[in-house]
């Protein structure tokens, strides 16, 4: 990495300019720069509407960049350390969805973990593709999926030999890795592309003593959600490219999704902060790291909680663990994740990110400090004190294992009929059944509903999980093929 020419900020530096030339816009957005909407003007900023524009010859096109744009994506590229960086400004999901469409086509296999965002199976709907999935274990307290084991990922590929790519999570929203450049090797080494989705991964790219990250371990696509850790406005994201990897028919694939009026706030706010985290991302994630292993000890001194790290890496199902995420289990409380999640918000005014049945995730990031995480430690202790209840085992409800019987094309777009969740024993699903967030399927348009799935949305809506992803939202029934 260049680091005198990233203390550059190509698309800031062009937008500056802009603001100097005083041009009277007959172009769109139809606010005029703020003056046609004033009560927006005032609650946005009269700064912020003055730089919502529209693409012009001085600012650059997203869709086919030459100038501004272009150099931005060469400085992203190189911070990363890959062939190739796309401003992607759909957010992450646009990224996966990339990475999919470009690498499967209709009747296609992609091997994937079970444990897949949403986007993934979106995209497979949009393809035509067929998911092949590695089952992943769950960890038998801690109720979370683990990696993708890498056996368990031979015996897929020697089945599936003629499968198009594999997509992994690195890491999960729990910091769950798995071993990705064995990962990335054997999908290379059976003429497979290897897709990582890294969209609790940005700060990968530029901390010390962290999992390793997609580009180093050779990967041939990366979706890396810049918004994240990474400190760029929400819904702004990252698309990396190896570099054997032809980065036109990637900006192609890119342009069948993404919009053709890209905000220029989310741009900038991309080359912004992958300026700041190429020249301070050491310290930034030496910071964070810090942070949260000061929380977990904190934490776990509490004594009803267990705030988990890399002491769960086995070299199997879980090969390294991003020490940045604070994921702490709560059944020693005796509640749920989700009930302390729904606590922390209501009663100490602490947004964290999810809960779970059995876990709360806050996530710890370059704008946090150490008196919101002694007001979280403070909270949570506070929580076991006032709510505790006897503590209990619960039961073991593993991700349902998915039995795939259409392509989610074929079962999303077939004819459908509504029934009640325990009526639907043995149909093929129709639509996608997920806790969000995380956004992880429950079950996905093409796989038989079966009683370990049935069991799984009843056990999540007891422990009050917020579920979606269904036509009726109360998600008592479900769209199964007529």
């Amino acid at each position: 990495m260049n680091r005198d020419l990233q203390a550059r900020a190509p698309i800031m530096d062009a937008l500056n300019e802009f603001l100097t030339m005083r041009v009277v816009p007959f172009d769109v957005p139809g606010h005029k720069r703020g003056k046609g909407n004033r009560e927006l003007t005032d609650f946005l900023g009269a700064r912020c509407l003055s730089l919502d524009v529209n693409s012009m010859k001085p600012l650059d096109n997203l869709g086919h960049p030459v100038s501004v744009i272009r150099d931005a994506e060469e400085l992203a590229a190189d911070a990363f350390g890959a062939g190739h960086a796309f401003f992607i400004v759909n957010g992450t999901t646009a990224a996966v969805q990339t990475m999919i469409l470009f690498a499967v086509r209709r009747g296609d296999k992609i091997i994937l973990p079970r444990n897949v965002h949403k986007s993934v199976i979106n995209a497979l709907i949009l393809c035509g593709g067929v998911p092949v999935y590695v089952d992943t274990h769950v960890h038998d307290k801690l109720h979370i999926a683990l990696g993708m084991r890498t056996e368990e990922l031979k015996r897929v590929i020697a089945k599936n030999p003629d499968a198009r790519a594999v997509l992994v999570n690195n890491p999960t929203y729990y910091g769950i890795c798995s071993d990705l450049r064995e990962i990335v090797r054997l999908a290379h080494e059976n003429g497979m592309l290897a897709l990582v989705d890294e969209a609790h991964g940005t700060h990968l790219y530029f901390g010390e003593d962290l999992p390793v990250c997609a580009m180093a371990a050779g990967a041939d696509l990366a979706a890396v959600s810049m918004h994240k850790s990474g400190g760029s406005l929400t819904q702004s994201s990252f698309l990396l490219c190896g570099t054997g990897i032809d980065p036109e028919a990637v900006r192609q694939t890119i342009n069948l999704t993404q919009t053709t009026s890209a905000s220029y706030l989310l741009l900038s706010s991309l080359d912004i902060s992958r300026k700041k985290l190429a020249l301070e991302g050491v310290e930034i994630f030496r910071h964070v790291s810090e942070m949260a292993s000061y929380a977990r000890a904190e934490i776990n001194r509490i004594g009803t909680y267990y705030a988990y790290s890399r002491e769960l890496v086995d070299g199997v199902d879980i090969c390294d663990f991003d020490a940045t995420k604070l994921a702490v289990a709560t059944a020693g409380t005796g509640l749920s994740g989700i009930e302390i999640y729904d606590l922390l918000r209501d009663e100490y005014d602490i947004q964290t990110e999810f809960g779970d049945t059995s876990n709360v995730l806050a996530y710890i990031s370059v704008g946090d400090r150490r008196q919101e995480i002694e007001r979280l430690v403070g909270a949570l202790s506070e929580i076991s004190r006032r709510f505790r209840r006897p503590a209990e085992e619960l039961p073991a409800y593993p991700m349902p294992r998915a039995v795939v019987r259409a392509s989610p094309q074929e079962a999303y777009y077939a004819g459908k009929v509504s029934l009640p969740v325990g009526d639907a024993l043995g149909r093929i699903c129709g639509e996608i059944v997920m806790s969000y967030p995380p956004g992880i399927p429950i079950l996905a348009p093409g796989e038989e509903v079966t009683q370990e799935t049935i069991d799984y949305i009843r056990f999540a809506k007891e422990r009050g999980c917020s579920l979606g992803g269904t036509h009726d939202p109360t998600v008592a029934n479900i769209q199964v093929l007529a």
